[in-house]
């Protein structure tokens, strides 16, 4: 019978790994053994690891791979992403190459303000709470300085703050609601610090004001918070071309494919079981790159997939037309990236990331991101209109197979070469290197 275990946090590392070692696993030495050996040998470098976050025992390791032959605005980029996923790469890397000879791929940032609120709650007369905030609405600014001095000399900074009544929502509630320009950085802390000084200003303020009651002098902040949904940070990517030109796949005419690819997201836009997997596969591209760069990709998620659903059902985040000839394929999506901070001052490859993009600003990061999303969408759809998913897809996933197998480096050559020219299904893979060992050991 297992027992909680009290003081866990103030444990040793080594003390932490031995006790879920002898607590969870049968074999308490292999246990550690696979722990340990995603150590770091550079000591300073694993503390650093170590360091990111709370209770560390080991590092779990992605691939960092790279996608070459962007052209966006007219520059080259080589974009770095970080994924487990089998032909996100490589995928990709193939809508690239096409693009890279039709034109490239055109961006442009829209907006870039955030977004944070006061969420609070009040029992009183609506017109004096109005009343309240204008009188207090410069010193929320005044009370913040300290906090905006840094931000505002780069030209960031608060951009406005309003007061919302909610109450048809939820009885009693109302917001102050902040727009920030954080510039280069994600901002969070930034944003909180600022929301959090508005909160006690707001509260403390009201205890004085002449016109409320004493009731309604006695404002209830529930919380203080960002919000991860920034609608009005918006980036557009797009990529266009004649339709006589989309001729890559010789199994399909070019006006076939066109046809279909917009037919497929059409679907995508009015039928949300499609939209979700549609969806997801332009955040294998969006993830890879946050993730590569040091980004917030779970923010991201979240603030994409409540964009996606903004008009009251969830829908393809990217669109698709032919006018007089021309296929054009975009997308508009809503990304707070950072450049500067968190974990990109701090983690190795990040700062490899980053350099091999040139050293963006924010801006274009969020272009560069957007891009790679709308690429892998292109590269998924143009194969679901085509040759469908998986011939591609298990033919990446090959040499995971063949690493469940245990399967040999001159196994793995043979059987690669074999599926170049057969399905790829895991029966098939697992009778191949059957027969191929049959075969050695006869």
């Amino acid at each position: 019978m297992r027992k909680p275990i009290k003081g866990f946090s103030k444990l040793s590392k080594i003390e932490k790994i031995e006790w879920i070692a002898a607590t969870y696993f049968k074999d308490a030495d292999a246990a550690k053994q696979a722990i340990k050996q995603y150590w770091n040998t550079d000591q300073k470098l694993q503390q650093l690891h170590d360091e990111f976050i709370e209770n560390t025992i080991t590092n779990y390791y992605l691939p960092f791979g790279v996608a070459p032959n962007f052209l966006i605005n007219g520059k080259l980029y080589t974009i770095p992403m970080a994924i487990e996923e089998s032909s996100v790469v490589a995928a990709a890397s193939k809508a690239a190459k096409f693009w890279l000879d039709h034109g490239g791929f055109k961006t442009e940032v829209i907006s870039t303000t955030k977004i944070g609120q006061v969420h609070f709650m009040y029992t009183g007369d609506f017109s004096k709470l109005q009343k309240f905030f204008a009188a207090v609405k410069p010193k929320l600014y005044e009370d913040s300085e300290d906090i905006t001095k840094s931000m505002k000399k780069r030209g960031g900074g608060i951009v406005d703050i309003v007061l919302k009544d909610k109450t048809e929502d939820l009885k009693d509630y109302y917001q102050l609601h902040a727009t920030f320009e954080t510039l280069d950085a994600m901002g969070a802390n930034f944003i909180n610090s600022c929301l959090e000084q508005f909160a006690k200003t707001f509260k403390s303020e009201a205890l004085h004001f002449d016109d409320f009651s004493e009731d309604e002098s006695r404002i209830q902040i529930v919380m203080s918070i960002l919000s991860n949904y920034v609608p009005d940070c918006l980036v557009r990517v797009e990529v266009s071309c004649p339709v006589d030109e989309l001729t890559e796949d010789k199994s399909i005419s070019a006006k076939e494919f066109a046809h279909k690819f917009v037919q497929a997201v059409n679907i995508a836009e009015i039928e949300p079981y499609r939209a979700v997997t549609h969806n997801k596969g332009i955040m294998n591209g969006i993830d890879a790159v946050v993730l590569a760069t040091g980004n917030d990709f779970r923010a991201v998620e979240a603030g994409v997939h409540a964009y996606a659903s903004r008009n009251g059902s969830y829908s393809s985040l990217s669109h698709a037309e032919i006018v007089d000839d021309v296929f054009r394929f975009w997308m508009e999506i809503p990304l707070a990236l950072g450049t500067v901070g968190g974990l990109t001052n701090l983690h190795p490859l990040v700062k490899v990331a980053l350099e091999m993009l040139d050293q963006p600003t924010a801006k274009e990061l969020m272009q560069i991101v957007a891009t790679a999303g709308l690429a892998q969408n292109f590269a998924a759809l143009r194969s679901l209109t085509t040759t469908g998913i998986q011939e591609g897809h298990m033919k990446m996933h090959l040499m995971n197979m063949l690493n469940q197998l245990n399967a040999t480096a001159q196994e793995k050559e043979k059987i690669v070469a074999h599926f170049k020219n057969n399905t790829v299904t895991h029966s098939a893979v697992e009778a191949a290197l059957s027969n191929l060992r049959m075969m050695t050991n006869n």
